[in-house]
C-alpha cells in the first residue's frame, strides 16, 4: 500500500508540471485567436485546468471575460459550459443558492442543445449539492439519473464524486450494502486519479461498514489500510482505527490480537482525550477480560466506561455498557445486581428502539402492505362463534350503557340553564363596568394627542437647531477647508498668469495643484451630499443593479492616485445585484476607496470583494495601510468633524465616513470597520438584495 502511495505522489507530481505547461500554451494561444467560438473553446479548457487545480480566483476572471464573448457571439453551449464551472465555483465555495441558480440555467441551455452529457453533469453536481445539505432521497435521485451517462463517457472525476456521496446516502439511510458497492466502485477510481486523502476517508468508510455486516476479516483488511496510510500526527483517526480492529478481532475471538490493538487505541485515544474513542476502548476491554475470567478488571474497565457513557449521552455504548455489566455481576453471582442491570439493558434498548422506529415512520414514504397469513385466515373462521357471542354481550352493555348516557344528558342540561342564568347576570354587570372603561379610556386617548402634539413641536423645535447647527458647520468648513483650497489653486493661477514661473517649476508644481483641486473637488462633493441628508431631503430610491460595475468605474477614479502612491489593487469582485439607489452606492464607494488610498502607504495593498451573507450583498474594502486605533474607530462613524491626516498629508473634512453611514442606513443596510494598528483596515458595507419591504 505505501509503495502505492509513492507511486501516485510521483505521478501527482509529474501531472503537475504537466498541467503548468499547459496551462502557459493555452494563455499564449488564446492571446492570439479571434475573438469567436474558438476563443471561447480554449478559455474553457485554461477554467477546466484552473478549477482542477482549485485557482478559482483566475477561473472566475477567465469566466468573466469568456462569458460576454460567448454572450456577444451567442454562444448557447459555450454559455452552457461557463455557467456549469461557475456553479461549480460556487459550490465548492459552499454558496448553494448562487450554484443552484447557475446549474439551473445551465441545465435549461443543455436541454435546448439536446446535451444528453450536460444534463447528467448538471443532474449529478445537483445530486451531490442536496446530499451535502442531508437531502438523501432528493440527491440520489439527481447522481443516480446521471450515471449511466457518466459510466459510458468514462468520466472519473465526476463519477469519483457521484459514487463517494451515492454511498455516503446510502450509508446514511442505513442501506448498507448499496453502501458498500459505492464506496467500492469511490476507492477504485480515487486509487486511479491518486487521490491520498480520500482513498483513507472511503477504506475507513468500508471497514465501519463491513464492521457493521459483521464480516470482520473485510473489516480488518480495510482498517489496516488506513493504518498504512495515514501520518502519525493523526492521532485521533489512528485511535478509532486501532480500536476498531481490535473489536473485530474480540468478534473472531482472537483475543491475543484484540489485546494488543485495544491497549493501543486505548492508550492513544487517553493521550488526546477522545473521550469517544475511551468509552468505545473501555467496554471493548471490559468485554475482553470477561472472556479471559478477569472479572476484577472487567469491572474496574466497565465501571469507567459507564461514567463516561452517561456524560456523552450515548445510548448505544450505553446499552453495551449495561449487558456487560449484567454479565460481569452474574459471573460474580451477584444476580440481584444482574437483574439491576439486566432491566436497565432492556428499558434503554426499547427506548432506542422505539425512537428509532418514530423516525423511520417520518423518513419512509412507501408503506408495505399488510399480508395477513393462511394460518391466521383460517383461525379467524374458526372463531366466528365465540365472536358471535361477545357480539351479543357487548349489545347488552351498549344498551345499558344508552341509559346511563340519557341521565347524564339531563343532568348537562339543566346544569347549562344555571350556567345561562350565571352568565347573563354576569354579562350586565360586564357591560356597566365596560362604559366605565371607555369613558376613562377617553380620556387617556385625549391627554396621548395632547402630549404627541407636544413632542412635534418640541421635534420641530430640535429640527430648526439642528438645521441652524449644520448651517454653522457648512459655513465653518467652506471658510477653512474649502477657502484654503481654492487659495492655493488662486495663488497658482495669479503666478501663472503674471508669467512669475518658468516650465520647470510649472511642471514641479503642477502635481500639488492637481491633488487640491482634487481635494476640492472631494471636499464639496462631500459637503453638498452631507449637508443634503442632515437636512432630511435626502431620499434613497433603489433599483436592482450590479455592484461590480460600481467598482470597476470607482477604481478609474483612483488610478492616478494609486499608481503615484505606488498602491496595488487587487479586485476580487463578483457580479452580483443589490437593491439600492446606485447613486448612493457609488458614493459609499467612492468614499471608502479614496479613505483607503489617504492612509496606505507605497507598495501598499487595496482589496476589494463582495459576496453573499445571511441572503444580503457583504462589499469589503481593505487596505494594508497604517490601521486605526481603536479609540478612533469608536469616533468614525459618531463624530462629523473627526479626521486624520493621510501618508502624505493629504487633508480631509471628517464628512465622509458620516456621510457613508446615512447613505448606507437609508439603504436599510450596515456598515462597520475591523482594524488594526500598523496591520490595516477594512471597511464593511452590508446591502440587501432584494426590496426589504417586499414590494417590487
Amino acid at each position: 500500500m505505501r509503495k502505492l502511495i509513492t507511486l501516485i505522489f510521483c505521478f501527482s507530481v509529474l501531472l503537475g508540471f504537466s498541467q503548468d505547461e499547459d496551462l502557459d500554451n493555452l494563455t499564449i494561444q488564446l492571446a492570439f485567436q479571434k475573438p469567436d467560438t474558438t476563443k471561447v473553446n480554449t478559455s474553457l479548457q485554461i477554467i477546466k485546468l484552473l478549477y482542477h487545480t482549485k485557482d478559482y480566483s483566475k477561473a472566475l476572471q477567465f469566466i468573466r471575460e469568456s462569458e460576454k464573448l460567448s454572450n456577444d457571439l451567442n454562444y448557447k453551449a459555450g454559455i452552457a459550459e461557463i455557467t456549469y464551472y461557475k456553479a461549480l465555483i460556487f459550490a465548492k465555495k459552499e454558496d448553494y443558492i448562487n450554484a443552484i441558480e447557475n446549474y439551473t440555467k445551465s441545465k435549461e441551455l443543455y436541454i435546448s442543445l439536446a446535451d444528453t452529457l450536460g444534463i447528467a453533469k448538471i443532474n449529478n453536481s445537483i445530486g451531490l449539492i442536496e446530499i451535502a445539505r442531508g437531502n438523501y432521497d432528493k440527491g440520489l435521485q439527481f447522481s443516480l439519473s446521471s450515471i449511466d451517462i457518466l459510466e459510458k463517457r468514462d468520466l472519473k472525476n465526476e463519477l469519483c464524486d457521484a459514487y463517494r456521496n451515492l454511498a455516503t446516502a446510502y450509508y446514511k439511510m442505513k442501506v448498507y450494502d448499496q453502501a458498500i458497492i459505492f464506496y467500492k466502485k469511490t476507492l477504485d477510481l480515487q486509487e486511479s486519479l491518486g487521490y491520498q486523502e480520500e482513498i483513507i476517508v472511503t477504506s475507513k468508510n468500508l471497514g465501519d461498514l463491513f464492521y457493521h455486516k459483521q464480516d470482520y476479516q473485510k473489516a480488518i483488511y480495510h482498517y489496516n489500510n488506513v493504518l498504512t496510510s495515514i501520518d502519525e500526527d493523526d492521532s485521533e483517526l489512528r485511535g478509532d482505527v486501532l480500536t476498531n480492529i481490535g473489536r473485530s478481532y474480540l468478534a473472531l475471538n482472537n483475543l491475543d490480537q484484540a489485546k494488543e490493538y485495544v491497549t493501543q487505541g486505548l492508550r492513544l485515544n487517553r493521550r488526546i482525550n477522545n473521550d469517544k474513542g475511551v468509552l468505545i476502548g473501555l467496554n471493548t476491554a471490559g468485554e475482553l477480560y470477561l472472556r479471559e475470567k478477569k472479572p476484577i478488571v472487567a469491572e474496574r474497565l466497565l465501571y469507567e466506561a459507564t461514567t463516561i457513557a452517561r456524560k456523552l449521552k450515548d445510548d448505544n455504548e450505553l446499552i453495551k455498557n449495561y449487558g456487560l455489566r449484567a454479565k460481569l455481576d452474574s459471573v460474580e453471582s451477584n444476580f440481584k445486581l444482574a437483574y439491576i442491570w439486566q432491566k436497565r439493558y432492556f428499558e434503554l434498548k426499547e427506548k432506542v428502539k422505539n425512537q428509532q422506529q418514530q423516525e423511520a415512520s417520518h423518513a419512509s414514504l412507501i408503506k408495505e402492505p399488510i399480508v395477513v397469513p393462511l394460518e391466521k385466515q383460517d383461525l379467524n373462521i374458526n372463531n366466528n362463534v365465540v365472536n358471535q357471542e361477545l357480539i351479543s354481550k357487548h349489545e347488552e352493555e351498549k344498551k345499558a350503557n344508552q341509559e346511563e348516557i340519557s341521565r347524564l344528558k339531563l343532568i348537562f342540561y339543566s346544569l347549562l340553564l344555571a350556567l345561562l342564568v350565571v352568565s347573563t347576570f354576569l354579562i350586565l354587570i360586564y357591560l356597566k363596568r365596560n362604559n366605565s372603561i371607555k369613558y376613562t379610556k377617553e380620556l387617556e386617548d385625549k391627554n396621548k394627542q395632547i402630549n404627541i402634539q407636544n413632542e412635534a413641536i418640541l421635534n420641530q423645535t430640535k429640527n430648526l437647531e439642528d438645521i441652524n447647527t449644520v448651517k454653522d458647520k457648512l459655513f465653518s468648513i467652506v471658510s477653512h477647508d474649502l477657502k484654503d483650497s481654492l487659495t492655493s489653486i488662486k495663488g497658482f493661477i495669479d503666478l501663472l498668469k503674471d508669467g512669475s514661473l518658468s516650465k520647470a517649476e510649472f511642471n514641479h508644481l503642477l502635481p500639488e495643484l492637481s491633488e487640491n483641486a482634487n481635494n476640492a473637488s472631494l471636499l464639496l462633493f462631500n459637503l453638498l451630499n452631507w449637508s443634503k441628508s442632515q437636512m432630511q431631503s435626502l431620499e434613497s430610491k433603489p433599483s436592482l443593479f450590479d455592484v461590480q460595475e460600481v467598482f470597476l468605474d470607482k477604481l478609474k477614479l483612483i488610478e492616478q492616485k494609486t499608481e503615484n502612491k505606488n498602491i496595488k489593487i487587487e479586485d476580487n469582485s463578483l457580479r452580483d445585484f443589490v437593491y439600492a439607489d446606485k447613486s448612493m452606492v457609488e458614493i459609499i464607494i467612492q468614499n471608502l476607496l479614496t479613505n483607503a488610498v489617504k492612509f496606505c502607504k507605497s507598495g501598499d495593498t487595496i482589496t476589494i470583494k463582495n459576496n453573499i451573507s445571511n441572503g444580503n450583498t457583504l462589499i469589503s474594502i481593505g487596505d494594508t495601510g497604517v490601521g486605526i486605533s481603536k479609540e478612533n474607530q469608536d469616533q468614525l462613524f459618531k463624530n462629523n468633524s473627526f479626521t486624520t491626516i493621510g501618508t502624505k498629508n493629504e487633508k480631509g473634512t471628517g464628512l465622509g465616513l458620516t456621510i457613508c453611514k446615512e447613505l448606507v442606513e437609508l439603504n436599510h443596510g450596515k456598515i462597520w470597520v475591523e482594524s488594526t494598528e500598523d496591520i490595516g483596515s477594512t471597511f464593511y458595507v452590508e446591502l440587501p438584495k432584494t426590496n426589504p419591504s417586499g414590494g417590487v
